[in-house]
């Protein structure tokens, strides 16, 4: 199996450029620092000693920093490059992070909240954008694979890390988070080259040629829509679910990092190995749709009557990594499917808008709703919203495949 595995990554990753490489590298240290927000909301019940709708505002307040962020970086992504706004957004959204840590003043946390998530936000449409740059002709995708990869394997490491370090003082995970993003900006700074002439460049592309704006692409728009219902719902599994499994399965945070971490760990071991089983077997769509009921049948498995609570959270986290492994590859694929090198950083923006949607929405609605009505009714409803995101991509898919074939006749 070990075999298999180290034989399908060096047959996927050969060929790809040194800055496709030292991106990647990059990421994967941002993402090991990246263990605050996933415990924001035991930060603020457990450590701040307030109540659950006040973790939801402040993870809801994080999400309209990151809405603002989003759209913010990727139009100066278009505009003056990636690179410096990847530098600009990880060094000043390091410091604030570290300032974050010294502050107990809830109203002044809100405020920082958003100002912090809006430079951490910047940062992904502008590198959603440097791997499509740096990449070498033919390995688009593979590209973004790798940063996938070094994604998650960061993520893997930083969260089991920041049980570790919550279980022993909450305000450290805000210091070495800054202090990692700071690391990672003055990395892209020394490591990755500068692009010359980019904001020439943009200007004479923007006069000599039609630039297809993403908002006027309409299967782009609703398929975007259908995307941040999806994610929001998605997106509780790390922010609403730390805080069930510690109230109501009385598990301590060490255990929930490594829980939590196993997601990062799978992805890492065999998703790309998936990847290369089935990609050319389906439409990108029908590997969405199955990992829509993947996320509810993990939700459901919230409320059954479930003995063993740490076994049963190792299972809820494996079954939603396996629809993460089928739906968010493919979602990417869509995206960049859409866009182009002048206009990637307004489509990335665009999906990372609904991330940022996700985080405003998803966090403080979950929260209201486990207080007033209980988890359970919670669960189920996350479980058929994603049952309807199932069907709604199941009709656009069935739709552009129509549009496609109208095309062929014409």
């Amino acid at each position: 199996m070990f075999k298999l595995i180290l034989n399908t990554y060096k047959t996927s990753f050969s060929g790809l450029s040194r800055e496709t490489w030292l991106l990647s590298i990059v990421m994967m240290f941002n993402r090991c620092g990246s263990m605050a927000v996933p415990f924001m909301g035991l930060y603020v019940t457990q450590s701040l000693h307030r109540s659950e709708m006040d973790a939801g505002l402040i993870i809801t307040l994080f999400g309209v920093g990151s809405i603002l962020g989003s759209a913010t970086g990727g139009k100066l992504t278009d505009m003056i490059g990636f690179r410096p706004v990847q530098i600009l957004s990880s060094i000043i959204g390091g410091i604030l992070f570290i300032l974050f840590s010294t502050i107990t003043h809830f109203t002044s946390l809100c405020i920082l909240a958003v100002v912090i998530s809006f430079f951490s936000e910047a940062f992904r449409p502008a590198n959603f954008t440097a791997v499509a740059h740096y990449a070498t002709a033919g390995t688009i995708t593979r590209s973004y694979s790798l940063n996938r990869l070094a994604v998650n394997i960061g993520w893997s490491v930083g969260i089991s890390l920041a049980g570790i370090i919550a279980s022993f003082n909450y305000k450290l995970l805000f210091i070495v988070e800054g202090g990692v993003s700071i690391i990672v900006g003055l990395l892209i700074l020394s490591f990755l080259p500068q692009v010359k002439g980019f904001i020439k460049k943009a200007k004479e592309n923007a006069l000599n040629m039609v630039i297809m704006k993403p908002w006027k692409d309409i299967f782009y728009v609703k398929f975007i829509l259908l995307t941040t219902i999806f994610i929001t719902c998605a997106f509780l599994m790390f922010r609403v679910v730390p805080v069930f499994f510690k109230e109501q399965w009385h598990i301590d945070e060490f255990a929930i990092g490594i829980i939590i971490g196993i997601n990062g760990a799978v992805i890492a071991l065999f998703e790309m190995i998936m990847i290369n089983k089935i990609e050319a077997k389906r439409p990108p769509m029908f590997f969405i749709i199955i990992g829509a009921i993947f996320f509810s049948v993990s939700y459901l498995m919230l409320s059954a009557p479930i003995g063993f609570h740490l076994l049963g959270a190792v299972l809820v986290i494996v079954i939603f990594t396996g629809g993460e492994m089928f739906s968010l590859p493919f979602i990417n694929t869509i995206v960049i499917s859409r866009s182009n090198e002048h206009n990637r950083g307004l489509y990335a923006a665009g999906y990372t808008l609904s991330w940022s949607c996700a985080q405003v929405i998803g966090p403080l609605a979950g929260f209201f709703i486990a207080k007033n009505l209980g988890y359970n009714w919670l669960w189920f409803s996350l479980a058929c919203m994603l049952l309807c995101c199932a069907w709604g991509f199941g009709r656009l898919g069935k739709v552009k495949a129509e549009s496609l074939e109208l095309r062929v006749e014409g």
